[in-house]
């Protein structure tokens, strides 16, 4: 199809300008997937799992903020 994959290795410009904050998205998304109840979906409402998706957030916004002080 004429796409060529560039990914750069960590540290390293590549010049497209795309995937600048790659690592900081990558970790938010691990530490998401550290609360049971958001990494398989249990809650067949989307208002509640929206609900401990904000807890979460909240929570990890928490710990790091405690962590700089």
């Amino acid at each position: 199809m004429g796409i060529k994959p560039v990914i750069a290795r960590r540290g390293v410009p590549h010049g497209s300008g795309l995937g600048i904050h790659r690592w900081v998205v990558e970790r938010t998304i691990a530490w998401l997937h550290g609360f049971r109840r958001l990494r398989i979906r249990w809650e067949r409402r989307d208002d509640i799992h929206e609900a401990f998706l904000s807890l979460a957030t909240c929570l990890i916004t928490h710990r790091h903020v405690q962590r700089l002080c």
